[in-house]
Protein backbone atom coordinates (compact mmCIF):
# COMPACT_ATOMS: atom_id res chain seq x y z
CA UNK A 1 0.00 0.00 0.00
CA UNK A 2 2.16 3.28 -1.29
CA UNK A 3 1.11 6.45 0.45
CA UNK A 4 1.28 8.26 -2.80
CA UNK A 5 -2.02 6.26 -3.52
CA UNK A 6 -3.82 8.79 -1.60
CA UNK A 7 -2.48 11.93 -3.04
CA UNK A 8 -4.83 14.82 -4.30
CA UNK A 9 -3.80 17.96 -5.86
CA UNK A 10 -5.45 20.82 -3.68
CA UNK A 11 -5.38 24.47 -5.09
CA UNK A 12 -3.63 26.71 -2.55
CA UNK A 13 -6.38 29.03 -2.65
CA UNK A 14 -8.46 26.86 -0.69
CA UNK A 15 -6.62 26.42 2.17
CA UNK A 16 -8.90 28.18 4.68
CA UNK A 17 -6.98 31.31 6.49
CA UNK A 18 -9.36 32.12 9.06
CA UNK A 19 -12.74 30.84 10.86
CA UNK A 20 -15.63 32.29 9.31
CA UNK A 21 -17.64 34.73 11.24
CA UNK A 22 -20.44 32.07 12.38
CA UNK A 23 -18.85 28.57 12.97
CA UNK A 24 -22.26 26.67 12.10
CA UNK A 25 -22.32 28.60 8.70
CA UNK A 26 -19.53 26.19 6.78
CA UNK A 27 -20.43 23.92 4.17
CA UNK A 28 -21.19 20.36 5.06
CA UNK A 29 -20.65 17.23 2.57
CA UNK A 30 -22.52 14.24 3.01
CA UNK A 31 -21.59 11.33 2.29
CA UNK A 32 -23.53 7.74 2.31
CA UNK A 33 -21.49 4.78 2.57
CA UNK A 34 -24.34 2.33 1.53
CA UNK A 35 -25.53 4.25 -1.79
CA UNK A 36 -21.96 5.95 -2.47
CA UNK A 37 -23.56 8.89 -2.84
CA UNK A 38 -22.58 12.51 -1.98
CA UNK A 39 -25.04 15.39 -0.93
CA UNK A 40 -24.36 19.15 0.06
CA UNK A 41 -25.79 20.98 2.74
CA UNK A 42 -24.92 23.63 5.52
CA UNK A 43 -23.73 22.93 9.08
CA UNK A 44 -26.24 23.91 10.83
CA UNK A 45 -28.57 21.69 9.09
CA UNK A 46 -26.18 18.35 11.13
CA UNK A 47 -29.33 17.24 13.46
CA UNK A 48 -31.12 16.60 10.17
CA UNK A 49 -29.07 13.83 9.33
CA UNK A 50 -29.04 12.17 13.02
CA UNK A 51 -31.40 9.52 14.47
CA UNK A 52 -33.01 9.75 17.86
CA UNK A 53 -31.05 6.91 19.07
CA UNK A 54 -27.65 7.78 17.62
CA UNK A 55 -25.16 9.18 20.60
CA UNK A 56 -22.59 11.74 19.23
CA UNK A 57 -19.24 11.46 20.58
CA UNK A 58 -17.23 14.35 21.23
CA UNK A 59 -13.29 15.22 22.25
CA UNK A 60 -13.17 18.13 24.73
CA UNK A 61 -9.44 18.25 25.10
CA UNK A 62 -8.76 22.47 25.08
CA UNK A 63 -5.54 23.61 23.15
CA UNK A 64 -2.92 24.74 24.97
CA UNK A 65 -0.92 28.36 24.03
CA UNK A 66 1.75 25.98 22.96
CA UNK A 67 3.89 27.91 20.54
CA UNK A 68 6.27 30.44 22.59
CA UNK A 69 8.89 32.67 21.80
CA UNK A 70 12.06 32.84 23.37
CA UNK A 71 16.28 34.00 23.21
CA UNK A 72 19.60 32.18 23.65
CA UNK A 73 20.81 33.26 26.89
CA UNK A 74 24.41 33.60 26.04
CA UNK A 75 23.91 34.83 22.45
CA UNK A 76 20.32 36.16 22.20
CA UNK A 77 19.84 33.87 19.37
CA UNK A 78 15.76 33.57 19.07
CA UNK A 79 14.46 30.23 19.31
CA UNK A 80 10.66 28.74 18.71
CA UNK A 81 9.16 26.40 20.66
CA UNK A 82 6.95 24.04 20.28
CA UNK A 83 5.41 22.59 23.10
CA UNK A 84 4.18 19.01 22.45
CA UNK A 85 3.34 17.26 26.01
CA UNK A 86 3.92 17.87 29.97
CA UNK A 87 5.84 14.61 31.01
CA UNK A 88 6.01 15.75 34.56
CA UNK A 89 5.69 18.98 36.59
CA UNK A 90 7.66 22.06 34.47
CA UNK A 91 9.19 19.13 32.44
CA UNK A 92 8.35 18.88 28.35
CA UNK A 93 9.31 17.90 25.00
CA UNK A 94 8.73 20.29 22.47
CA UNK A 95 9.71 21.06 18.78
CA UNK A 96 12.73 23.47 18.69
CA UNK A 97 13.51 25.54 15.78
CA UNK A 98 16.11 25.80 15.29
CA UNK A 99 17.05 22.71 16.79
CA UNK A 100 20.60 23.01 16.06
CA UNK A 101 21.21 26.17 17.93
CA UNK A 102 20.55 24.49 21.34
CA UNK A 103 22.20 21.79 23.00
CA UNK A 104 21.63 19.86 26.54
CA UNK A 105 22.34 22.65 28.82
CA UNK A 106 21.23 25.75 26.73
CA UNK A 107 19.18 28.27 29.15
CA UNK A 108 16.63 30.43 27.09
CA UNK A 109 14.88 33.03 28.27
CA UNK A 110 11.85 35.02 27.66
CA UNK A 111 10.23 38.63 27.18
CA UNK A 112 8.30 39.85 29.79
CA UNK A 113 4.53 40.98 28.68
CA UNK A 114 4.58 44.21 30.54
CA UNK A 115 7.90 45.51 30.43
CA UNK A 116 10.99 45.80 27.62
CA UNK A 117 13.05 43.36 30.14
CA UNK A 118 13.68 39.41 30.39
CA UNK A 119 10.50 37.52 32.43
CA UNK A 120 11.22 35.78 35.38
CA UNK A 121 10.83 32.54 33.52
CA UNK A 122 13.48 30.40 32.32
CA UNK A 123 14.23 27.61 31.04
CA UNK A 124 16.84 24.61 30.04
CA UNK A 125 17.22 22.06 27.39
CA UNK A 126 17.57 18.89 29.32
CA UNK A 127 18.19 16.45 26.55
CA UNK A 128 18.32 16.55 23.04
CA UNK A 129 15.64 13.69 22.40
CA UNK A 130 16.05 14.01 18.24
CA UNK A 131 14.00 14.68 15.35
CA UNK A 132 13.83 18.60 16.32
CA UNK A 133 12.71 17.39 19.65
CA UNK A 134 13.76 18.00 23.02
CA UNK A 135 12.93 17.70 26.90
CA UNK A 136 12.92 21.32 28.54
CA UNK A 137 12.44 22.50 32.10
CA UNK A 138 10.54 25.37 32.81
CA UNK A 139 11.83 27.57 36.09
CA UNK A 140 11.95 31.22 37.49
CA UNK A 141 15.42 32.78 37.79
CA UNK A 142 14.45 34.30 41.28
CA UNK A 143 13.09 32.08 43.32
CA UNK A 144 14.57 28.41 43.50
CA UNK A 145 13.80 25.11 45.38
CA UNK A 146 15.79 21.61 45.60
CA UNK A 147 15.07 19.43 42.40
CA UNK A 148 16.04 16.19 41.99
CA UNK A 149 17.80 16.31 38.55
CA UNK A 150 21.66 14.64 38.28
CA UNK A 151 24.69 16.60 36.65
CA UNK A 152 22.93 19.87 36.02
CA UNK A 153 23.02 23.28 38.14
CA UNK A 154 22.67 26.86 37.95
CA UNK A 155 25.09 29.20 40.41
CA UNK A 156 24.38 32.58 41.70
CA UNK A 157 25.50 34.02 38.04
CA UNK A 158 22.81 31.71 36.40
CA UNK A 159 25.46 29.52 34.89
CA UNK A 160 25.47 25.49 34.59
CA UNK A 161 26.98 24.24 37.12
CA UNK A 162 27.83 20.60 36.31
CA UNK A 163 28.59 18.59 39.29
CA UNK A 164 25.43 19.80 41.29
CA UNK A 165 21.71 19.97 41.45
CA UNK A 166 19.35 22.33 39.48
CA UNK A 167 17.63 24.51 41.61
CA UNK A 168 13.97 25.53 40.99
CA UNK A 169 10.97 26.50 41.80
CA UNK A 170 7.85 24.56 41.86
CA UNK A 171 5.64 27.29 42.41
CA UNK A 172 1.35 26.77 41.00
CA UNK A 173 1.77 29.82 38.73
CA UNK A 174 4.34 28.43 36.63
CA UNK A 175 2.45 26.55 34.22
CA UNK A 176 0.11 29.93 34.06
CA UNK A 177 3.44 31.67 33.26
CA UNK A 178 4.33 29.85 31.13
CA UNK A 179 0.95 29.55 29.22
CA UNK A 180 0.83 33.13 29.41
CA UNK A 181 3.68 34.18 27.14
CA UNK A 182 2.51 31.73 24.31
CA UNK A 183 0.45 31.97 21.54
CA UNK A 184 -2.38 29.50 19.60
CA UNK A 185 -0.21 26.88 18.01
CA UNK A 186 -1.56 27.04 14.45
CA UNK A 187 -0.55 24.98 11.73
CA UNK A 188 2.17 25.89 8.91
CA UNK A 189 -0.08 26.12 6.36
CA UNK A 190 -2.19 29.19 8.34
CA UNK A 191 0.12 32.08 7.63
CA UNK A 192 -2.04 34.50 9.93
CA UNK A 193 -0.52 34.20 13.65
CA UNK A 194 -2.66 36.81 14.96
CA UNK A 195 -5.52 34.69 14.80
CA UNK A 196 -7.12 34.21 19.03
CA UNK A 197 -6.57 31.06 20.77
CA UNK A 198 -10.59 31.44 21.50
CA UNK A 199 -11.11 30.50 17.82
CA UNK A 200 -9.02 27.64 17.19
CA UNK A 201 -10.60 26.08 19.99
CA UNK A 202 -14.41 24.12 20.28
CA UNK A 203 -16.99 25.57 22.37
CA UNK A 204 -17.10 22.43 24.62
CA UNK A 205 -13.16 22.37 25.09
CA UNK A 206 -12.51 21.62 28.74
CA UNK A 207 -9.20 19.86 29.68
CA UNK A 208 -6.10 21.60 29.03
CA UNK A 209 -3.38 19.56 26.46
CA UNK A 210 -3.84 19.42 23.30
CA UNK A 211 -1.43 21.41 21.00
CA UNK A 212 -3.83 21.40 18.04
CA UNK A 213 -7.56 21.94 17.49
CA UNK A 214 -9.63 18.72 17.53
CA UNK A 215 -11.17 20.63 14.01
CA UNK A 216 -14.02 18.89 13.13
CA UNK A 217 -15.51 20.74 16.56
CA UNK A 218 -15.06 23.79 15.53
CA UNK A 219 -17.76 24.27 13.78
CA UNK A 220 -20.44 23.66 17.06
CA UNK A 221 -22.81 26.24 17.95
CA UNK A 222 -24.86 25.91 21.25
CA UNK A 223 -27.88 26.46 18.70
CA UNK A 224 -26.54 23.29 16.83
CA UNK A 225 -26.35 21.13 20.33
CA UNK A 226 -29.73 22.38 21.45
CA UNK A 227 -31.39 20.85 18.13
CA UNK A 228 -29.57 17.68 18.87
CA UNK A 229 -30.20 17.49 22.59
CA UNK A 230 -33.85 18.30 21.67
CA UNK A 231 -34.08 15.68 18.76
CA UNK A 232 -32.70 13.04 22.00
CA UNK A 233 -29.41 12.21 20.46
CA UNK A 234 -27.00 11.49 23.32
CA UNK A 235 -23.65 13.50 23.38
CA UNK A 236 -20.66 11.25 25.09
CA UNK A 237 -17.48 12.65 26.12
CA UNK A 238 -13.81 11.42 25.51
CA UNK A 239 -10.51 13.60 26.33
CA UNK A 240 -7.48 12.76 23.84
CA UNK A 241 -4.97 15.39 23.66
CA UNK A 242 -3.89 15.88 20.22
CA UNK A 243 0.06 16.16 19.89
CA UNK A 244 3.29 15.38 17.75
CA UNK A 245 1.36 13.21 14.76
CA UNK A 246 -0.59 15.68 13.72
CA UNK A 247 2.54 17.73 12.72
CA UNK A 248 4.68 15.06 11.38
CA UNK A 249 4.07 13.94 7.44
CA UNK A 250 4.45 10.52 6.20
CA UNK A 251 8.27 10.18 5.17
CA UNK A 252 8.07 6.56 4.01
CA UNK A 253 6.68 4.71 0.48
CA UNK A 254 4.52 2.21 2.18
CA UNK A 255 2.04 2.46 4.63
CA UNK A 256 2.63 -0.29 6.51
CA UNK A 257 6.08 1.25 7.51
CA UNK A 258 5.04 4.24 9.22
CA UNK A 259 5.01 4.65 12.74
CA UNK A 260 2.62 6.60 14.06
CA UNK A 261 3.37 8.00 17.67
CA UNK A 262 1.08 7.50 20.77
CA UNK A 263 -1.31 10.15 22.17
CA UNK A 264 -2.87 10.44 25.91
CA UNK A 265 -6.50 9.86 26.57
CA UNK A 266 -9.27 9.03 28.59
CA UNK A 267 -12.82 7.82 28.55
CA UNK A 268 -14.81 7.45 31.73
CA UNK A 269 -16.87 4.54 33.29
CA UNK A 270 -19.74 6.58 33.27
CA UNK A 271 -19.19 7.67 29.60
CA UNK A 272 -18.52 4.29 28.50
CA UNK A 273 -21.76 2.74 29.50
CA UNK A 274 -23.17 5.72 27.90
CA UNK A 275 -21.76 4.62 24.93
CA UNK A 276 -22.31 0.67 24.80
CA UNK A 277 -25.91 1.69 25.46
CA UNK A 278 -26.82 3.01 22.57
CA UNK A 279 -24.72 0.59 20.05
CA UNK A 280 -26.92 -2.08 21.81
CA UNK A 281 -29.81 -0.52 21.34
CA UNK A 282 -29.26 -0.19 17.79
CA UNK A 283 -28.02 3.15 17.92
CA UNK A 284 -25.49 4.93 15.87
CA UNK A 285 -22.04 6.50 17.42
CA UNK A 286 -20.67 9.39 15.63
CA UNK A 287 -17.33 10.36 16.53
CA UNK A 288 -16.72 13.51 15.88
CA UNK A 289 -13.37 14.24 14.41
CA UNK A 290 -10.22 11.92 13.77
CA UNK A 291 -9.12 12.35 17.27
CA UNK A 292 -12.45 10.49 18.59
CA UNK A 293 -12.40 7.74 15.79
CA UNK A 294 -9.06 6.93 17.54
CA UNK A 295 -9.62 6.83 21.02
CA UNK A 296 -13.15 4.90 20.63
CA UNK A 297 -11.56 2.22 18.64
CA UNK A 298 -8.44 2.07 20.66
CA UNK A 299 -11.50 1.40 23.58
CA UNK A 300 -13.33 -1.21 22.38
CA UNK A 301 -12.80 -4.68 22.83
CA UNK A 302 -14.86 -7.67 22.54
CA UNK A 303 -17.43 -5.16 21.19
CA UNK A 304 -17.65 -2.92 23.94
CA UNK A 305 -16.10 0.65 24.95
CA UNK A 306 -14.01 0.13 27.49
CA UNK A 307 -13.23 2.67 30.60
CA UNK A 308 -9.76 3.92 29.63
CA UNK A 309 -6.53 5.50 30.71
CA UNK A 310 -3.51 5.74 28.99
CA UNK A 311 -1.83 5.93 25.05
CA UNK A 312 -2.81 5.08 22.07
CA UNK A 313 -0.46 4.34 18.76
CA UNK A 314 -3.49 3.01 16.91
CA UNK A 315 -2.97 4.03 12.83
CA UNK A 316 -6.13 3.15 10.99
CA UNK A 317 -5.06 2.13 7.69
CA UNK A 318 -6.96 0.03 4.76
CA UNK A 319 -8.38 -3.10 5.76
CA UNK A 320 -9.11 -2.06 9.30
CA UNK A 321 -11.96 -2.99 10.46
CA UNK A 322 -13.97 -0.77 12.80
CA UNK A 323 -15.26 -2.03 16.05
CA UNK A 324 -17.61 0.53 17.48
CA UNK A 325 -17.85 3.89 15.02
CA UNK A 326 -21.02 4.26 12.42
CA UNK A 327 -20.09 7.74 10.92
CA UNK A 328 -17.60 10.98 11.27
CA UNK A 329 -18.07 14.06 11.39
CA UNK A 330 -14.57 15.46 9.64
CA UNK A 331 -13.02 18.19 8.00
CA UNK A 332 -10.74 18.12 4.55
CA UNK A 333 -7.44 16.40 5.43
CA UNK A 334 -4.16 16.85 3.97
CA UNK A 335 -3.34 14.74 1.03
CA UNK A 336 -1.14 11.53 1.82
CA UNK A 337 -1.37 11.99 5.71
CA UNK A 338 -2.71 9.46 8.36
CA UNK A 339 -5.68 11.48 8.56
CA UNK A 340 -6.80 11.32 5.08
CA UNK A 341 -5.91 7.48 5.10
CA UNK A 342 -7.97 6.94 8.47
CA UNK A 343 -11.40 8.34 6.29
CA UNK A 344 -10.43 6.60 2.92
CA UNK A 345 -10.27 3.61 5.68
CA UNK A 346 -13.62 3.87 7.20
CA UNK A 347 -15.52 4.86 3.82
CA UNK A 348 -14.09 3.69 0.62
CA UNK A 349 -11.25 5.03 -1.13
CA UNK A 350 -13.03 5.85 -4.33
CA UNK A 351 -16.18 7.11 -2.93
CA UNK A 352 -14.10 9.92 -0.85
CA UNK A 353 -11.50 10.89 -3.29
CA UNK A 354 -15.01 11.84 -5.68
CA UNK A 355 -16.22 13.87 -2.77
CA UNK A 356 -12.92 15.66 -2.37
CA UNK A 357 -12.90 16.13 -5.74
CA UNK A 358 -16.38 17.63 -5.88
CA UNK A 359 -15.53 19.70 -2.61
CA UNK A 360 -12.17 21.46 -4.35
CA UNK A 361 -14.70 21.81 -7.78
CA UNK A 362 -17.18 23.70 -5.77
CA UNK A 363 -14.69 25.67 -3.88
CA UNK A 364 -15.06 24.21 -0.47
CA UNK A 365 -12.37 25.71 2.42
CA UNK A 366 -9.88 22.95 2.99
CA UNK A 367 -8.00 22.45 6.61
CA UNK A 368 -8.46 23.35 10.28
CA UNK A 369 -10.81 26.17 9.41
CA UNK A 370 -12.29 24.70 6.49
CA UNK A 371 -15.48 22.98 5.64
CA UNK A 372 -16.92 19.78 7.63
CA UNK A 373 -18.16 15.98 5.62
CA UNK A 374 -20.46 13.82 7.37
CA UNK A 375 -19.90 10.16 6.45
CA UNK A 376 -22.79 7.78 7.58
Amino acid sequence: MKVSDYYYHLPKNLIAQEPLNERDKSKLLIIDRSKGSIEEDVFHNLPEYLGENDCLVINNSKVIPARLFATKKDTGAKIEILLLSELKKNLWTALIKPFKRVKKGTILVYPSKISARESNLKSIIEEKVGEGIVKIRFFYEKSYKKFEAKGISLDRKKEIVSDKKLRIVDEKNLKKDIFSLGIAPLPPYIKNPNIPLKRYQTIYAKKDGSVAAPTAGLHFTNEVFKRIIKKGIKIATITLHVSLDTFRPIKVDNIEDHIIHSEKFYLSEEQSELINNVKAGGGRIIAVGTTTVRALESATKDGENKPFSGETDLFIKPNYRFKMVDGIITNFHLPCSTLFIMICAFANKKVVMNAYNLAIKKKYRFYSFGDAMLIL
